[in-house]
């Protein structure tokens, strides 16, 4: 039995230390491969730059447009994912019935797992042509279409973390809320939620990162536009659908190639920010709460 033990220890030890190894191996890789374009140009002007012309010549490395790009459409996104998905959460944790939350939390489970490919595909094909007609567009391929299709993608995930938070609220908690005189308004709004609100803006925090790493959907419905975004309604071309558009034609160990490693660095950065700050939020909480850890 203790044989069986140390084995079992031993390989989730190397498992454990197994993902730490590759998640090193991939940040020395990024700054590896990014570092070089910086003794060509520096890292303000690459970071502040207005134009992104790689193949010009002399060419023009500014990914300013690209990580304005990244954030406009992650903010419509999260303008729609927030509160379909927290909102959805609270029905199916607060108000719906036994038997609709066995049908509609699975549903949402579905839907998370969705490959993005499909929502681009259904935002190209169908939402695209959509919002053309109706407002008018001289194309339907631009920030709105790529912001609301994310934010539908981005619902399911957002739904999902934010109920099962809303799970792990004591029920004492309610029926306290209760004794007092409140209400269920005011006991959602005063106790359950603040008392959830740790993993609700853990859910959108990874509900934002979702958005700003996707990859295809965008490349097929944002409108691969590198310039500096004036409106919803314009293309754009974010940080990662540059990554996937232009590697491909990149030469190996040139300036361009370099360029888009460090692009990939500077997404790394930013959703590594993005985890510190869902960290921080997360402890504010617990601390509120009288929690440690």
């Amino acid at each position: 039995m203790r044989i069986k033990e140390k084995l079992y220890k031993w390989i989730f030890t190397i498992l454990a230390f197994a993902s730490l190894v590759f998640l090193t191996g991939i940040v020395i890789v990024l700054f590896k491969e990014a570092l070089p374009i910086f003794k060509k140009v520096k890292f303000l002007e690459f970071v502040m730059g207005r134009f992104w012309y790689p193949t010009y010549q002399p060419p023009e490395f500014g990914i300013l447009p690209l990580i304005l790009a990244s954030f406009w459409v992650s903010f419509g996104a999260m303008l729609v994912c927030v509160p379909l998905g927290v909102g959805s959460a609270l029905y199916l944790n607060e108000l719906a019935g036994y038997r609709q939350k066995a049908v509609l939390k699975p549903l949402v489970e579905i839907l998370a797992s969705i490959p993005s490919i499909v929502y681009g595909f259904f935002g190209m094909v169908v939402l695209s042509p959509f919002l053309q007609k109706v407002f008018h567009l001289p194309t339907g391929l631009c920030a709105f279409t790529a912001s609301l299709t994310l934010g539908i993608m981005a619902t399911p995930t957002v739904c999902s973390i934010a109920e099962d938070a809303l799970s792990y609220v004591p029920r004492s908690f309610r029926e306290a809320s209760f004794a007092v005189g409140a209400n269920r308004w005011q006991t959602l709004t005063r106790v359950v939620i603040p008392a959830a609100g740790s993993g609700i803006s853990t859910a959108i925090i990874l509900g934002m990162s979702r958005a700003i790493g996707e990859t295809m959907t965008v490349l097929m419905v944002a409108g691969g536009a590198a310039v500096i975004p004036k409106s919803f309604f314009e293309p754009l071309r974010p940080m990662t659908s540059a990554i996937a558009a232009e590697m491909g034609e990149a030469p190996m160990g040139g300036d361009h190639f370099h360029a888009l490693f460090a692009i990939a660095l500077v997404l790394f950065l930013i959703t590594f920010i993005f985890n510190i700050i869902a960290e921080l939020i997360s402890r504010r909480f617990r601390l509120k709460l009288g929690f440690s850890g």
